[in-house]
Parts: C-alpha cells; sequence; structure tokens
C-alpha cells in the first residue's frame, strides 16, 4: 500500500539489469564491452523515449528524480527573474527552489491550492504578470494526495507570458499517459522506481532548443552530452527501460483497474467508520491514491498497530520529520488532521485480496487506537 514510496521491481525490469550485469562495460568507452553497454543504454533510453513521447536525445539520465529536480532548476531559473512553485510541491523542489533563489537572486513565488488540494490557478496568473521572466516548477501530480494538476493549462498560462515550464512527474509517469509534445512542458523529472524500476535513477526531460545553457551539478567526464558528468548506470538505465516498455504497454488497462481498487479500499472504509475524510476527494487524482484522514487516530498509532499493512503517515522523503505535512497544511487541514492522516498507494502488482486485507486491517486498528485513546 504505498507505491508512492517505491514500487516492486517488475519482472521485466529485474531480468533486463541482470542480463546488462552479465555483460558489464563502461558505456563511454569505444572497445567492444564499451560499445555493447552503449548498446544497452540507448535501448533504455528510447524505451523511456517512447513512454513520455519525446526523442531519446532530449532526455539526461541522473540519480532519480531528485537530482533532476535540483538540476532543471539549476540550469533554468538564472535566465529567469522570478521562480515560482506550488505550495504542495515535493521538498526536492521546494527546497531546491528555496537555493536557487537565493543563489540568484530571484523571486520566489509560492502559489496555493484549495481545500481540495486544486492549484489557485489565478494566483497563478498574477504571479506570471510580473515583468520578470519566470520559471515555473508545478508537480504533474501530488504525492500524498494524488491530485493532479492540468499540465496543458499551466504550459499555456506560462508560455504566453514568455516562461519556462518545469514539471515534476514522479508519481505521474508510467501511471497515466503522458506525451510531452502535447503538454508542451520544457523539463521534467522522473525516477524509475515509481513505475516499477530500480531505485537510484532517473532522468531529466530536457525540451530540444531550449534557451537554456549547461549548468551541470555533477561535473567531470562530460558524458549525457555535458548536462551530467559520472559513468552512466548499465543496469539501471537498462531496468528503467525495460520498465518503461512494460508500462507503457499495460497503462492503460492499469490505470482502470487500480483505479476500481482504490475506489473499492475508500467505500470499504467509508462504510465502516464513516467519519473518515478522504484528502482531494473531489479532484482529478491519480488512481492508486488516498490520502484518509481517521479523526481521533494518530497516525503513526494506527500503522505501528498493523505492520503487515505498509502505507505512510506522509511523503516518504519527509516521514520522521517533527512537522506536520506540508501539503495538507497548505489545503487547511490542521496539525492535528494532518497527524491523523495516512497515506496508501497502489500499483500495477497490487490485487483485490490485499486491498481487502489492508481494509480489514485499517478499520480495526484505528477502532482499537481510538478506544486506546479514549482511555488514556
Amino acid at each position: 500500500m504505498d507505491y508512492n514510496a517505491t514500487a516492486p521491481v517488475r519482472p521485466e525490469a529485474a531480468a533486463a539489469m541482470i542480463e546488462a550485469l552479465r555483460t558489464p562495460g563502461n558505456a563511454s568507452s569505444p572497445h567492444a564491452p564499451g560499445r555493447r553497454a552503449s548498446a544497452v543504454v540507448q535501448l533504455g533510453r528510447s524505451r523511456l523515449a517512447e513512454l513520455l513521447g519525446c526523442a531519446p536525445s532530449e532526455l539526461v539520465f541522473t540519480s532519480g528524480a531528485t537530482e533532476a529536480n535540483n538540476l532543471a532548476l539549476r540550469i533554468a531559473a538564472p535566465d529567469a527573474g522570478q521562480i515560482v512553485v506550488s505550495a504542495v510541491e515535493h521538498p526536492a523542489v521546494l527546497e531546491a527552489a528555496r537555493q536557487v533563489a537565493s543563489d540568484q537572486q530571484c523571486e520566489l513565488s509560492i502559489i496555493g491550492v484549495d481545500r481540495d488540494g486544486k492549484l489557485r490557478v489565478d494566483e497563478l496568473r498574477l504571479a506570471l504578470s510580473s515583468p520578470r521572466r519566470a520559471l515555473v516548477s508545478i508537480m504533474a501530480a501530488n504525492n500524498e494526495t494524488g491530485v493532479l494538476n492540468d499540465l496543458k493549462e499551466i504550459a499555456e498560462l506560462t508560455h504566453a507570458a514568455g516562461g519556462l515550464l518545469h514539471s515534476d512527474a514522479t508519481q505521474f509517469v508510467g501511471r497515466l499517459p503522458l506525451d510531452v509534445s502535447t503538454v508542451e512542458v520544457d523539463l521534467l523529472s522522473l525516477s524509475a522506481h515509481k513505475f516499477g524500476g530500480p531505485q537510484g535513477v532517473g532522468a531529466l526531460f530536457i525540451r530540444r532548443g531550449l534557451p537554456i545553457r549547461h549548468r551541470p551539478l555533477v561535473r567531470g567526464g562530460g558524458q549525457e552530452r555535458g548536462w551530467r558528468a559520472g559513468t552512466l548506470n548499465v543496469a539501471g538505465i537498462s531496468g528503467m527501460g525495460a520498465a518503461a516498455a512494460a508500462a507503457r504497454a499495460q497503462i492503460d488497462v492499469e490505470s482502470v483497474r487500480i483505479g476500481q481498487l482504490r475506489d473499492r479500499l475508500e467505500a470499504m472504509v467509508l462504510a465502516a467508520l464513516p467519519d473518515t475524510q478522504i484528502n482531494g476527494y473531489v479532484a482529478p487524482r491519480l488512481p492508486g491514491v488516498s490520502s484518509m484522514t481517521f479523526p481521533g487516530a494518530p497516525a503513526d498509532a494506527v500503522l505501528a498497530g498493523m505492520p503487515n499493512v505498509a502505507a505512510s503517515d506522509g511523503s516518504a522523503c519527509s516521514s520522521g520529520a517533527l512537522s506536520p505535512s506540508h501539503v495538507l497544511l497548505a489545503m487547511g487541514r490542521t496539525a492535528e488532521q494532518a497527524d491523523s492522516t495516512i497515506r496508501f498507494s497502489l500499483g500495477y502488482a497490487t490485487t483485490e485480496a490485499e486491498i481487502d486485507f489492508a481494509a480489514e486491517q485499517v478499520v480495526s486498528t484505528v477502532r482499537r487506537v481510538r478506544e486506546a485513546m479514549c482511555v488514556s
């Protein structure tokens, strides 16, 4: 129940990685093993490009979306007078935007969301009315609530104002169809492990012809056309490409099936615990994400009470933080409500039996925690 943290590695990805590890080589080397490794990398690049609807040459491999987000903001911000982000971005964007804005002396504008987690587009329009050229960074899908943003509309507004649009699409890629040639996003970040690839590898899409200069985070041998130095992770890229191909082949059917499982989970929990609140319930959401608030039942106690259910009390990257979820606070929830919220996220291998088991565990554990809270 925690695919937004990481998905199980798809069998196709595992097989591709094992094959790549059996024929080692440095993709930058000109000899036969190097050429074989380079061919594996190019296959992975092509498969990922097919999933995104872009050219293979528009992809830069990274260690994951966090690095891709940081790279995107670093290379695009110096040509802008302001950076515009939403209040519910992942910390990999929010913290990077604050640092880059400080380093480059850019104005930082933070756009709010409504109680359903939907972007306040009027605030975005106002920010874009500034004479300063904008770099806008808005996520495709929220990692805690699954709420979707209309990237096509945001791209149109941004480009009409002469700005550039970056999107952290970490939770979106491989789960819903995405064609960057239609959406017209300028830069887009992703991580392989969210759609069944391995951890530790991701990519940044950089639209061909953008008016930005090379400003790599990692300097060295000049790999990835100078955007990101370092020996390429051949096995990881191979696994990511295989996962991308598998996701692309199944995405239409799987998104419907996973959405039905999410709805089943919510219906079962709501039937037994009618005071449960579903955050972002009326907004467009990813098919496999449900953020549930259980009044009177702290999330950490509920999670501890059901060790056989893997779920999260927020973003996997911020779990354990002492402060409440910044996403839920931005949506108008109280700190107490945020601390009583659990995120369930499903994926390609989730079964109906797992949903039924999880629902039973959630209901019984929430009741048990509430009873204990009343006694204490």
